[in-house]
């Protein structure tokens, strides 16, 4: 891979084959960004990975034992890391994704070297405040080491200011691939997922991508969903793409509420096929208890999918009420309920969200004018 002076080093808690968020969104905008390079260091977590990988622009450095308990020692790993290539390399600036582990060896980094300028995006999805004592201690710490701050959301804008209002936070949003999420799939290949999934003709699809742990109130969902199985008014299905340590008590709670087969369990889904589940769906729902931004939302709304969240982190940001989505209670599987039935009953609704929440999405949420706004921040640190 040839390597030019605009390089950055830049720090992750997790990286390929990891995705999340962050992961995504560090690819997202590298791969539109051709003529910057970015030496990413992160943890190993597994032997099965390479110590250095390159993929185009991106040279990937894993540190550790190939343990998965790899991140607990990556401040310190991360940091020697970066100290050896500092040594062999030029960079102007530090960048770090999440005031977490990755953050610390940033930190640290920087603090050695005061010459480099240190870029904190924020995209915590978690609720920061009823984390630990020691992990909200370390986070207050590394923002108001960070000299420019980029965050997600408001949400996350005004959690930042709260420890560092002299630095300059910029909200810079994750976005959608739309090329991706708002192409058009044949009848054919749409009936033949749906088959697969056991999805019947005329049956609705309530849909939920979501890693399953208890952020993401999935377990409210499947209360939502059995509220409206009652009285039997609606034919549908509900289907959860993604897995996660409550995968096993949420199928239990199912079939305790006697959904049976009405539930499906589809896994992991790569981002390539996921439109296609967007696509074969009338409604996506996750009743979040926290939420940094919500990536899933934006691409069920570039799919077409109407959404229905919660009034709580970053969501407000993009969801507007009866204009954009829908808002739910959180942890109200009754209230859930009704508006689920809502927008699966009124047709006019349902079709002026997907219009508004696609419209939305296209002027604020693609990546290629996300990639644009860090080059301008890269720009301007360097």
């Amino acid at each position: 891979m040839e390597r030019n002076s605009n390089r950055i080093l830049l720090f992750t808690t997790a990286f390929r084959p990891f995705i999340g968020g962050s992961e995504l969104a560090i690819e997202e905008i590298a791969k539109r960004l051709p003529n910057v390079n970015f030496d990413i260091i992160t943890p190993r977590y597994t032997r099965k990975l390479k110590k250095l990988e390159d993929f185009g622009n991106m040279r990937v450095f894993r540190v550790g034992w190939g343990w998965s308990s790899d991140k607990f020692f990556f401040p310190m790993g991360g940091f020697l890391k970066a100290r050896k290539l500092v040594k062999h390399n030029s960079y102007e600036m530090v960048h770090a994704y999440q005031a977490s582990y990755g953050a610390g060896a940033a930190w640290l980094l920087r603090f050695f070297n005061p010459r480099l300028k240190f870029i904190l995006t924020l995209q915590e999805g978690k609720n920061l405040e009823q984390q630990g004592f020691w992990i909200n201690f370390f986070r207050k710490k590394i923002i108001k080491k960070a000299d420019q701050i980029t965050v997600i959301s408001n949400y996350l804008k005004d959690y930042a200011k709260k420890f560092n209002k002299n630095v300059k936070i910029t909200i810079i949003p994750n976005g959608v691939d739309l090329d991706n999420f708002s192409k058009e799939y044949s009848y054919g290949e749409l009936s033949e997922l749906a088959d697969y999934l056991g999805v019947k003709p005329g049956e609705k699809v309530i849909v939920s991508v979501s890693r399953l742990v208890p952020k993401n109130g999935v377990d409210v969902l499947i209360g939502a969903f059995a509220e409206i199985c009652k009285p039997k008014i609606i034919n549908c299905k509900l289907l959860l793409v993604g897995d996660g340590p409550e995968g096993e008590s949420l199928k239990f709670k199912a079939k305790s509420l006697k959904l049976g087969d009405r539930v499906i369990f589809a896994g992991s889904v790569s981002h390539d096929e996921l439109p296609k589940y967007l696509k074969i769906s009338d409604v996506f729902v996750r009743p979040s208890r926290s939420e940094g931004l919500g990536s899933a939302f934006l691409e069920a709304m570039a799919a077409g999918t109407p959404v229905i969240g919660t009034k709580i982190g970053g969501i407000p940001d993009f969801l507007k009420n009866n204009e954009t989505g829908l808002f739910a209670e959180i942890d109200n599987p009754e209230n859930l309920a009704e508006k689920i039935n809502l927008i699966l009953t009124d047709k006019e609704l349902h079709e002026k969200i997907i219009k508004n929440a696609q419209d939305l999405v296209v002027q604020k949420y693609d990546w290629n004018k996300i990639a644009i706004q860090f080059k301008e921040l890269y720009e301007f640190q360097i």
